[in-house]
């Protein structure tokens, strides 16, 4: 079963703050960016309608996200955004993510962050959102990363 997923990006010039480097936010945007890619790569969407039809949606709220920073990254540096299933529970998934700054064949880790998300229901009568178990088709297919992996 996957636990997980790596893509790569660059840095945008749109990425970058006044003072040339990729601005911390932006982190966040990328983080969220390889969980889309990994649950497509499931062959599933985080979308609502992807999953049962009528009142039973379910969505992927934040609970979680940090980032710790420890080297810039740059316009045009390319990125590895490696995104490892640090826990995977009945409602809820943490993903540890690393960036690494790609240079020739080596990668640089330069941030590190933690991206937890809960699986919910909608009620469409009241609007509200309530915690729900991740379906099995999408909890059968994600296993936490081995220890090893996530030090």
């Amino acid at each position: 079963m996957p636990y997980e997923f790596k893509a790569q990006r660059r840095v945008e010039f749109s990425d970058t703050d006044m003072a040339g480097i990729m601005h911390f936010s932006n982190f966040f945007r990328f983080m969220e960016t390889a969980e889309h890619a990994f649950f497509r790569s499931l062959r599933f969407s985080i979308a609502p309608q992807q999953f049962e039809p009528g009142p039973n949606k379910i969505g992927w709220p934040r609970v979680h996200a940090s980032c710790d920073y420890r080297k810039p990254l740059r316009f045009e540096d390319m990125v590895e955004i490696h995104l490892l299933v640090a826990e995977r529970k009945t409602k809820a998934i943490t993903y540890q993510i690393r960036f690494g700054k790609i240079t020739g064949d080596t990668v640089e880790e330069v941030a590190r962050g933690r991206l937890t998300v809960v699986c919910v229901s909608f009620d469409p009568a009241s609007g509200t959102m309530k915690a729900t178990s991740i379906p099995s088709v999408i909890a059968d297919q994600i296993q936490a990363a081995p220890p090893e992996l996530l030090a």
